[in-house]
């Protein structure tokens, strides 16, 4: 059986069960107080009404802490925070972007997933800084700032048909603690 088809994939309550049986495996944590006991299910909530749902969407997932009375979806404190785009959504975004082998396009996501391309760019940023290491490369001679410049010598000639030109700059890079690291010349 794929992974595409599971129910997960397809519904929103299915992933809301699945999201939280991963994030929370002893059960549901309050996110604004750190309470792990008493909370209520809340269901049958609502959003509020529109023109593309008259009814307003129900809000799968919502819980409300007994100590400090919040309300919390699992949503809150993932990627998934402050997003409108439904959770099936985006496990079917992270899927496709784990499994492609040379990664997938924000275009290519809102075509697949039929979101707008707004929201694809939205959802493949917030998944790459997700999955992005804290160990990132540094560029300078130990992780300090390193300063590029490229400079013009001589001016433009307008050149014949068929001529080949050449023009010529020099390009300089270092690092702001230590000397130059490297001087590329092309004439």
């Amino acid at each position: 059986m794929s992974v595409l088809s599971k129910p997960y994939m397809h519904d929103e309550a299915a992933a809301f069960a699945h999201v939280e049986s991963i994030i929370w495996p002893g059960g549901p944590v309050c996110p604004h107080c750190g309470n792990c006991g008493k909370f209520y299910k809340l269901k049958g909530v609502r959003s509020k009404p529109s023109k593309k749902n008259p009814k307003g969407v129900e809000r799968h997932g919502l819980k409300k802490c007994a100590e400090c009375r919040k309300q919390f979806t699992v949503r809150i404190g993932t990627i998934f925070e402050e997003s409108h785009i439904p959770l099936h959504k985006w496990l079917q975004a992270i899927h496709l972007m784990v499994s492609s082998k040379k990664g997938i396009s924000s275009h290519q996501l809102h075509r697949v997933l039929e979101i707008t391309h707004k929201s694809a760019w939205f959802m493949s940023h917030r998944i790459r800084e997700a999955m992005r290491s804290d160990d990132a490369v540094n560029f300078g001679n130990g992780g300090g700032v390193v300063e590029v410049d490229k400079t013009f010598i001589g001016t433009k000639q307008k050149k014949a048909k068929g001529a080949k030109g050449h023009s010529g700059f020099l390009f300089h890079q270092r690092a702001r603690s230590k000397g130059p690291l490297s001087t590329g010349e092309k004439t």
